[in-house]
């Protein structure tokens, strides 16, 4: 996101790609993955990463191309490098955005797994969840809704107190 945010013809050059890649579900990924992969520890974080890539991706896009052209000027007329420039300038006015991805995608992130565990991980709350509706155990399945709802909660949690000690200037 960064490097297309700042490059147009990088943006040019991948942007029909990740147009034809985002709208696939990274559940549709899945079958692929197990052929590839097969069923181990490595599947999930694949499916968490292609889940989680795009949105991200065009935040962090959103964020770069959004920074104030004119803080962009000023730091070049203070004599600021283009490394200075990125890391001192884009990414810190960019950072609102790029948390904004990170939040939404953290749920999800969470969804996607549980999904990915009911079709083929064999373990997880996913597997407890479909093991669960076959005995008919409501109060599990409900336990397990929870658990699920604080995991999400938490991880949001987390990401809110790293944007706010991050962006403690703001």
């Amino acid at each position: 996101g960064v490097f297309m945010g700042r490059n147009k013809k990088i943006e040019a050059f991948l942007s029909p790609l990740i147009s034809i890649l985002y709208p696939i579900p990274a559940l549709g990924w899945l079958p692929l993955l197990m052929i590839w992969l097969g069923i181990n520890e490595l599947l999930p974080v694949i499916i968490v990463f292609i889940c989680s890539f795009f949105p991200i991706m065009y935040n962090t896009l959103t964020g770069v191309k959004n920074v104030d052209p004119s803080y962009i000027k000023a730091a070049k007329i203070a004599g600021a490098t283009d490394r200075e420039l990125l890391w001192e300038v884009i990414i810190p006015l960019a950072l609102p955005d790029i948390f904004t991805g990170l939040r939404l995608e953290a749920g999800m992130a969470w969804r996607v797994i549980i999904a990915a565990e009911m079709i083929a991980i064999p373990t997880g709350i996913g597997v407890l969840l479909m093991r669960a509706e076959s005995l008919i155990r409501v109060d599990i399945i409900l336990v397990c809704l929870m658990v699920l709802s604080l995991m999400c909660y938490l991880f949001e949690r987390v990401i809110v107190l790293i944007e706010q000690k991050i962006t403690s200037w703001r």
